[in-house]
């Protein structure tokens, strides 16, 4: 979930999208999908940004949710549920969860001294700065924090975590951060701070039992995947969902496949089914920054481009996994070549000859659904979205070199059936590319698919070329 201290961002636009992808896939696979995100609203960052702007804390997170609550009609994302970790009910799941954490002894109160980053608010040792700075946030003065808090006994996990990695794996998805976390995890664990003195930070979710305390960020806002499906108060339906996949940046992988997986396990729950780690998104081979003047806000994309044309950059231009570069000019040649000059034309030529010539679809060819097997199926399967992509293009493109060699137009007029015959091919093989697209572009997939069964020309292009 996003963590509400500034507007969304090309980063975000990207790990939405990507669930929504798979939720989509999964759905036309004949699953019961529950699609989760919200937003993270609890924490220091947060309650400084808001005395900051000088307006109340809940004010200020009430702005930002419904920012990135809009995100749904904005990238087309799906069916969704949108939990707040200031929803009345999460805050009552996580006092449950911390309760019975504390009944089964992984909770203590202790002093301590720790270096602390508010960017990532989490502790970090010494081997984990530069020059004293967190590589993530170096514009951060790195906190050292001095109080009594309370403690999870993270240490008391670690046989319980590689013991559990080894059982499952294909947990953390790609292996090359799988291997990273399975490297800290065997570097030995310490317990780490769940609460924070009221006095100092106010803004979170009250320690069941002392009320000079208040939850620390990281304990409340994981508690979102099981609160959100039902957990405590409708096991039924938390029963039905879980364990679930999770998507997260990498800057979340410890949280995510390590601490949260030891919160489960300390409160006798399952761990999740999988965790899905994207990579970073630059541009201009840079970090993305105010200051520097290049941040990529996806609003704006969407009102020049509209929103199919960014789902669709993102799922195939950017790396699943790995760190990608996003700038404009990179987006817009993408979308005159793949988009304008690609899969609209190819769609253009073989609507209009298939009109012209009277050629159709058959019922049997109508009923036909691509979604059980094929290339793209399988790289759906694995999160490997921009290789589904390239292999729905490489259809594309196939299509284009197989009207360039048989040239069907002039066919029909010296063998009518052979020249039928092979437009009969370019309108199934586009009937079952449109079915493909269908995850990552829902409404033009569904307009060509539409077209194609009434027999009819779009009325203006898919995507209109931009000089």
């Amino acid at each position: 979930m996003p963590y509400v201290n500034s507007d969304p961002h090309i980063g975000f636009a990207l790990e939405i999208v990507q669930a929504d992808i798979i939720a989509r896939y999964k759905r036309l696979m004949g699953y019961d999908v529950f699609f989760n995100t919200g937003t993270d609203e609890h924490g220091l960052k947060i309650h400084r940004k808001a005395e900051e702007a000088g307006i109340d804390t809940q004010t200020y997170v009430d702005g930002y949710a419904e920012k990135f609550r809009g995100l749904k009609d904005k990238l087309g994302l799906s069916e969704l549920n949108f939990i707040r970790t200031t929803d009345v009910h999460h805050k009552a799941a996580a006092q449950d969860f911390w309760k019975i954490c504390d009944k089964n002894g992984y909770i203590t109160k202790k002093s301590y001294s720790v270096k602390y980053c508010v960017g990532c608010e989490l502790e970090k040792t010494d081997s984990e700065l530069v020059d004293d700075k967190c590589p993530i946030h170096p514009n951060l003065q790195i906190e050292l924090i001095e109080e009594e808090n309370y403690f999870f006994k993270f240490s008391a996990f670690k046989e319980k975590l590689e013991q559990h990695y080894k059982d499952n794996p294909e947990f953390v998805v790609p292996d090359f951060r799988f291997n990273e976390i399975k490297a800290f995890i065997s570097r030995g664990l310490e317990d780490f701070s769940i609460s924070r003195l009221k006095s100092k930070m106010p803004w979170g979710v009250p320690v069941p039992g002392d009320d000079s305390q208040v939850m620390y960020v990281w304990f409340d806002a994981l508690v979102n995947y099981i609160s959100a499906i039902g957990w405590p108060t409708n096991l039924d339906k938390f029963n039905t969902y879980w364990p679930v996949v999770q998507f997260a940046g990498k800057d979340n992988l410890r949280q995510q496949s390590a601490m949260w997986q030891a919160m489960l396990m300390a409160a006798d729950l399952p761990p999740s089914k999988q965790i899905v780690i994207h990579g970073f998104i630059t541009s201009g081979g840079q970090k993305m920054s105010k200051s520097l003047g290049n941040v990529i806000n996806p609003y704006d994309i969407v009102e020049e481009y509209g929103i199919e044309p960014l789902r669709y950059y993102l799922a195939r231009h950017i790396h699943p996994f790995e760190d990608s570069d996003f700038t404009m000019d990179k987006f817009k040649t993408a979308f005159n070549a793949d988009l304008a000059n690609g899969l609209g034309n190819l769609t253009s030529r073989i609507l209009k000859m298939t009109i012209t010539n009277e050629v159709a679809l058959t019922d049997d060819d109508l009923k036909t659904t691509v979604f059980g097997d094929g290339s793209p199926i399988e790289f759906y399967e694995h999160y490997q979205i921009n290789k589904a992509l390239e292999a729905i293009w490489k259809q594309i493109s196939d299509l284009d070199g197989y009207i360039q060699t048989e040239q069907p137009f002039k066919k029909v007029k010296v063998d009518l059936e052979a020249g039928k015959k092979d437009i009969h091919h370019l309108l199934f093989s586009l009937y079952k590319i449109a079915q493909q697209l269908e995850p990552v572009l829902p409404t033009t997939g569904a307009a060509i698919q539409a077209l194609i069964k009434e027999r009819k020309m779009p009325e203006q292009p898919l995507f209109m070329r931009k000089d």
